[in-house]
């Protein structure tokens, strides 16, 4: 294939993304087209519903109310509740309960002198009954309905009287069941009650409390008075001890005051020298000394006569007191031994008296604690048997006197005919006939891929449509006739020129496309149609155009045309010099026409070869454009083929027909290829769509207007020119 500068529209190169979401518009879309689905489902429906309200029996309905009654509060009232406002649906629950209605038809049998009106299975004829309340209102209206007037309004006022009757009776046989129960805990609590009575009896007449109180008393201030002495034996033998340990002058003088204030008499024998003189004395004239020899050195000198006396008389006063010391530390460490014995004889004596009286009181507090243990029990016992006797009491109040809080407000009424089901039955059908067909018509717009219009085209694969073709009136044998040069359809024509424009400004890097093929996914959507009126505008501009019929299998151009099918394009690609002989001219000098030629089986194996290469050489040299036929993609691999020889591809995508994963595939496969993708064209679009809007304007278009010559013609000539 000759190399080319033409690149592939890059709005295509998307078309392997994700689908496009689904938009409102196909559901819509789907509503215009199947609007007679909803249509039809919803008179079904209607009929089927008239249909049963005609056959089905007459139904009357009678109405009634009964209201929360004024009562009396009374003791033990409280004990009964119930809000039949916030609890409307268990009402309604009782009120159409079996039991209830069994015994409303037990008491019509009575009442009914002709017997009760029985339905098909000779049983009593159904009421419906319906039970309704307003939020914050003390009435509740009751309702039934059946096919006889005269039994409704009896049946209602029969469930009604058997209904506030059942509730009395319920009241009684809960007060009743209430009542027993609390009398057998009564007689549980009285015996209970007269055993810690007993118990607390029998204690009291073996203890006396008041003597054991005091015991506990006395015993505790004795023990604590022990406790205290034992603490000042056990200072006094600590301050000795630490006395005797003590070195120096404080200790020595503290023996020496406590000798002088216990036992004068031994120290006088102590030393006999000394015997005019005690102790303190000497220690006292030592201080007098010194304080007067310090007082006199702040004036006199060491020297000084007095100081030199002073100092001489402290110096003896000092030897005569360290033999004191000497003396009385001997004597006080024997006598502080002495004491220290005496005080543990004297604290081991207490301690067996405080072991004595702990026992003494821990045993008067354990009596006294049972005593109180005994009285709680009791007090517990005497509170909750009170409690119980008093409610007792209000449940057999209660129980006697009756308080119905429900009362009739309104009797049944005389029953009227009711077409409430009817209009029911009708509205269900109305609404459920047309849900159904909106859900059917919705599930086959969601269903549905096809392309509807150009917006959703370009939404998929990126504004890759370059024109677009407007859906048209078929002949009586179902074929589209093809355009002509004066033709008066103007919106058709005008589409293939904007299409031909388009194909003439295409962006590019380098020369235009003179070799296109036009395929698509599947058949009919148009594509060989396309072909030739795109070949035809082409030649109506002035270029000289061949068109090609590539779809060896079943290609049909030459019906179109009015032209012979043999010899074709499967004759050439046999023998490349037969191109005059084979090309076939139409009734423009500038339109010539190729044909498909004998059918073959091996149609891939002809494009293959290099024979079409050299027949495609030789065709862009005789003629400006070269347009090709092909099968569609997915008929046969022609196409696929096909597509990487040419200059350009021009995939057709037929409105309502094509399926979007279709034509994703078909495009994906062109891809693989290395196809150039030019763009998309769309045919058959709805021109009365809101997305069209191309060449409606008719004043602008005259039945005889002919296609100029010098504009887009002298164009193309000047383009093939160049080529």
């Amino acid at each position: 294939m000759p190399e080319s500068g033409y690149e592939t529209n890059e709005a295509l190169e998307a078309y392997s993304a994700p689908a496009s979401t689904f938009h409102i518009h196909k559901l819509l879309a789907a509503l215009r087209k199947y609007w007679w689905v909803p249509l039809i489902t919803m008179s079904l429906a209607l009929a089927a519903a008239l249909t049963y309200a005609l056959q089905s029996q007459p139904s009357y309905s009678s109405q009634a109310s009964i209201w929360e009654a004024v009562k009396m509060r009374l003791p033990g009232s409280e004990l009964f509740s119930q809000d039949e406002q916030s609890d409307i649906g268990t009402l309604s629950q009782v009120i159409r309960s079996d039991p209830l209605r069994e015994l409303a038809v037990a008491r019509l049998k009575t009442q009914m002198s002709n017997g009760l009106p029985h339905g098909i299975d000779g049983k009593p004829l159904p009421v419906e009954l319906t039970v309704g309340g307003g939020r914050g209102s003390a009435v509740i209206a009751i309702g039934a309905s059946s096919s006889e007037p005269a039994y409704t309004q009896a049946y209602l006022e029969a469930i009604i009287n058997v209904f506030l009757e059942f509730r009395k009776n319920v009241r009684k046989e809960v007060s009743g069941d209430t009542f027993s129960s609390i009398s057998i805990q009564v007689e549980r609590l009285e015996r209970e009650l007269k055993v810690n009575q007993d118990t607390l009896l029998g204690f009291e007449q073996t203890n006396n409390l008041a003597l054991l109180q005091e015991e506990a008393n006395g015993a505790g201030s004795y023990l604590v008075k022990l406790q205290m002495q034992l603490a000042d034996y056990k200072l006094q033998a600590e301050l000795l001890g630490a006395s005797a340990l003590e070195p120096g002058t404080n200790g020595a003088e503290t023996s020496l005051a406590a000798t002088a204030t216990g036992d004068t008499h031994s120290q006088q024998n102590a030393n006999a020298s000394t015997a005019e003189r005690s102790p303190n004395s000497a220690f006292q004239e030592l201080e007098l000394w010194k304080l007067e020899r310090e007082k006199l050195s702040k004036n006199l000198r060491p020297e000084h006569p007095r100081i030199v006396k002073l100092d001489a008389e402290i110096e003896q006063a000092q030897k005569l007191t360290e033999l004191y010391r000497k003396q009385i530390r001997t004597q006080n460490l024997e006598q502080i031994a002495a004491t220290r014995q005496s005080l543990k004889l004297k604290a081991d004596s207490v301690k067996d008296s405080i072991r004595e009286w702990e026992a003494i009181v821990v045993n008067a507090n354990a009596r006294v604690a049972e005593a109180d243990r005994l009285k709680m029990n009791l007090a517990r016992s005497q509170n909750l048997y009170d409690r119980l006797l008093n409610l007792l009491q209000n449940v057999d109040i209660s129980r006697n006197i009756d308080q119905a809080t429900l009362a009739i407000l309104e009797h049944a009424a005389p029953a009227q005919r009711s077409y409430t089901r009817q209009v029911t039955v009708l509205s269900l059908a109305f609404v459920g006939g047309l849900s159904l067909g909106l859900g059917i018509v919705f599930l086959i717009g969601f269903r549905d891929d096809r392309f509807n219009d150009v917006v959703e085209v370009n939404a998929t694969f990126g504004n890759a449509v370059v024109g677009m073709l407007p859906e048209m009136d078929q002949t009586d044998a179902g074929h589209l006739p093809l355009l002509e040069l004066n033709d008066s359809r103007y919106m058709y024509a005008e589409s293939y020129r904007s299409l031909r424009s388009a194909l003439f400004f295409l962006p590019n890097n380098g020369e235009r496309p003179k070799v296109l093929l036009i395929t698509s996914s599947i058949p009919n959507e148009g594509k060989s149609t396309i072909a030739v009126n795109l070949a035809r505008t082409l030649t109506l501009g002035g270029a000289r155009v061949l068109l090609v019929d590539a779809d060896l299998r079943k290609g049909r151009l030459h019906e179109l045309l009015g032209l012979q099918c043999e010899p074709g394009l499967v004759e050439l690609l046999s023998d490349p010099d037969r191109v005059a002989r084979v090309i076939q001219t139409v009734s423009s000098p500038n339109f010539a026409f190729l044909s498909c030629g004998c059918s073959s089986g091996h149609t891939s194996d002809l494009f293959l070869g290099s024979s079409f290469d050299q027949v495609l050489a030789r065709l862009r040299q005789q003629f400006d454009y070269v347009v090709i036929d092909s099968s569609p993609v997915f008929a046969a691999d022609d196409a696929s083929t096909l597509a990487p020889k040419v200059d350009g591809t021009l995939f057709v995508v037929r409105g309502n027909f094509s399926s979007s994963r279709q034509v994703r595939e078909a495009l994906e496969l062109l891809h693989q290829r290395q196809s150039k993708i030019l763009g998309v064209v769309f045919n058959r679009a709805n021109t009365a769509a809101h997305s069209y809007y191309y060449y409606k304007y008719a004043d602008y278009h005259k039945e005889d207007a002919s296609e100029p010559q010098n504009g887009v013609a002298g164009m193309v000539n000047g383009h093939a020119s160049k080529l």
